[in-house]
């Protein structure tokens, strides 16, 4: 016999005897809310996940066996909630508070690890006791509906329609919409706002008409005996065709986003103003009874989302999600429209785009060798990142306005032409498996545009190089790479050096760079640059009306991809130099420059290599422009996955059908073989924007 007693874990009944029997413990204790705390641990599921429902049959037989206990237990849920405002949990609670991103996510972050705790005469206060974890919403509302209607009926609670004094239920109500419906109206009249929808120019703002019908209703409701609506009530319907058109303001700026562009803080604004809209509409809904189960439905209803939304109100991942679907869209559909242009179809367009690579290649060529120039500088860490910065960033621009091509720059664009074109369907038939299987042609179009980059800057980069450093030595009897050969061989290796990890921080930099293009664009969009350019009136004074207008088209063309290049130029150029300062081995490999530095290697090392670095060498270059291919167009797949809504969970199709494809016509994937009259599925959607 163990001399050990295990103590039992109370059940619901024996805590609802313990405070609500004959002793009537909760009037004693010193925290009134310690009871229903210790309820709610008790019913809370461990496990939620695969939870089909929450069973609270045991305590409503222990309520209608024990009449004492349950009386009791009402009268200490009445006096808890009795008076306790709740106003802001319904205008506030999981609603955006501030249109400064940052700052938001900062709050809410704070939030989760030191919660905001409000006044105790607050309803705020004792949910933010009772129902403290953010999943407390998911197993409430798996409780089913005539458990919680018999909880009603034997608790007795009353109908939130008795009365509308002050702090009552359907008082804080009618407070909560109006503080709602005066913040929408204050803040969809504001200008950044107000200019994304011309269209309402010329009407009354939607949402000042919606404040004024809602306000009559209120008042209706407050004088009148009944204190709520039907809903056959004409009043009712005309506030529902408002608020329909305030949705409609809310839709038409976002779908004008792609006209204007789109600024964070105004899309912020936007999504604040829709975030108020389904809130009132929920709140409108409390209001309409019909039949006399309506009262208690309602009053279940409330508490319900109540709890739901003091829950959510710090979600950090549905916050970022929301703020920055939109921004992302509009990011990826220029970098779409961008990605067009470097997806080859025809044998023309695949010796083209070998053309451009090679003149890319002879410039990265060139900034191999002054690189390495460089390095010589005697200067500090941050004296090489700017100078490298430089290099790169010139480099990388003149490639752009010269119109070559680098390899592993497309990715980043070509990816959301791709899921541009999964969206669309390329083709309208109406079948899934055409859809991947024109997607998985499109991808092999955009691998094998890739391929031929990869072999025309490799095979031109290497040459230059080798002529560049030969030359400097011929001239001045100096060989730049007598004493940097074996470092410039061994960080191509990928089992000497880190140079797998050092591609993927290029990839990840590639991506940035279509970011930063992209963000660039939709900015001056929105700032409406081109038009601020092409009516400025010094402007069109010193350079006359067609040059300005040239200027402005220019810009337009140019500059965000100029900016992007610079930024990569200085993310390429900078990483090194952080990483020794830092103490960590940080570094950028590229597959091009990767063919320029082994050109150098071996002029440097008199061609004395042996086979294995050599080897090693070539090979770690394949490898790395695959590293800087997977990593800069998974990551660009992903963001246009969520930025068209597009769950991730279509990959597996999208997979399965390239590989399909792959195995069918796997010459396809290197060089062009299909033919012109498109008895594929496909029906070149490389050039549907033009039609457009």
């Amino acid at each position: 016999m163990s001399i050990f007693k295990v103590k039992s874990k109370p059940t619901p009944a024996t805590l609802l005897i313990k405070f609500f029997g004959e002793n009537q413990f909760w009037r004693k204790t010193d925290d009134n809310l310690e009871p229903l705390i210790e309820l709610i641990r008790l019913i809370r599921p461990l496990k939620i996940k695969n939870l089909e429902t929450v069973d609270l049959q045991e305590i409503i037989s222990f309520f209608n066996e024990n009449d004492s206990c349950r009386e009791q237990f009402s009268i200490y849920l009445k006096e808890i909630v009795k008076d306790k405002k709740f106003n802001k949990i319904l205008s506030d609670a999981a609603i955006l508070q501030d249109v400064d991103f940052i700052f938001e996510v900062k709050k809410r972050i704070f939030a989760k690890f030191l919660p905001y705790q409000p006044q105790k005469d607050t309803l705020e206060y004792v949910l933010n006791q009772v129902f403290y974890l953010a999943n407390d919403t998911i197993w409430i509302n798996k409780i089913p509906s005539n458990q919680l209607e018999e909880l009603y009926r034997l608790l007795k609670f009353k109908s939130i329609y008795e009365s509308v004094a002050p702090n009552s239920v359907l008082s804080e109500l009618l407070v909560a919409m109006d503080l709602i419906t005066q913040r929408i109206s204050g803040r969809a009249l504001e200008t950044d706002v107000v200019k994304m929808v011309p269209e309402f120019d010329d009407y009354e703002s939607p949402f000042t008409a919606f404040e004024k019908e809602l306000f009559l209703i209120e008042d209706r409701i407050r004088n009148s005996e009944n204190h709520f609506i039907k809903p056959d009530d004409l009043s009712y319907a005309q506030l529902l065709v408002l608020h329909k058109q305030c949705e409609d303001f809310v839709e038409k700026a976002f779908h004008n986003s792609s006209k204007y562009g789109i600024s964070l803080r105004v899309n912020q604004n936007l999504l604040k103003i829709r975030q108020q809209l389904v809130r009132l509409k929920f709140l409108i809904s409390l209001l309409i009874i019909e039949k006399g189960s309506d009262k208690r439905n309602n009053g279940i209803t409330l508490v319900l989302h109540l709890i739901k939304y003091n829950c959510y109100k710090n979600n950090v991942r549905k916050f970022i999600g929301e703020s920055t679907q939109l921004i992302s869209y509009e990011i990826t559909q220029h970098t779409a429209k961008t990605g067009e242009h470097y997806i080859t179809e025809s044998r023309k367009e695949y010796f083209k785009m070998f053309r451009t690579a090679l003149g890319g290649g002879f410039i990265v060529g060139i900034l191999c060798v002054i690189k390495v120039l460089l390095s010589k500088a005697d200067t500090s860490f941050f004296g090489h990142a700017f100078l490298y910065s430089m290099n790169y960033a010139i480099g990388f621009i003149a490639i752009y306005l010269l119109g070559f091509t680098l390899a592993t720059k497309q990715p980043a664009m070509t990816a959301s032409a791709l899921i541009k074109a999964l969206e669309e369907g390329v083709i309208k038939k109406g079948k899934d498996s055409e859809k991947y299987k024109a997607f998985a042609i499109l991808f092999a179009r955009v691998f094998r545009s890739q391929f031929i980059a990869f072999v025309g800057n490799v095979i031109m980069a290497f040459p230059v190089s080798l002529l560049g450093i030969w030359g400097i030595d011929y001239t001045l009897q100096y060989n730049i790479a007598a004493t940097k050969w074996e470092g410039l061989l061994i960080d191509l290796s990928p089992i000497h050096s880190l140079a797998i990890l050092h591609a993927a921080i290029a990839g990840v930099f590639l991506f940035l760079s279509g970011i930063i293009s992209g963000s660039i664009a939709n900015r001056d969009k929105h700032n409406q640059v081109y038009f601020r350019i092409t009516e400025h009136p010094l402007l069109k004074r010193s350079f006359g009306k067609d040059r300005t207008v040239k200027l402005a088209k220019l810009y337009r063309k140019r500059w965000a991809g100029i900016i992007s290049n610079f930024w990569f130029g200085i993310f390429m150029g900078s990483t090194a130099s952080i990483g020794l300062f830092l103490g960590l081995n940080l570094d950028i490999r590229h597959i091009t420059f990767g063919s320029g530095n082994l050109a150098l290697a071996l002029y440097g090392a008199n061609y004395a290599v042996n086979n294995s670095m050599l080897f090693w060498g070539i090979f770690g270059i394949g490898i790395i422009g695959l590293v800087n291919f997977i990593v800069s167009f998974s990551l660009s797949l992903g963001l246009a996955f969520r930025s068209r809504a597009i769950s991730l969970f279509e990959l597996r199709f999208v997979a399965v059908s390239i590989w399909n494809h792959f195995k069918s016509r796997p010459i396809s994937f290197f060089f062009p073989t299909e033919k012109k009259d498109k008895s594929v599925v496909v029906e070149n959607y490389l050039h549907v924007e033009d039609q457009k």
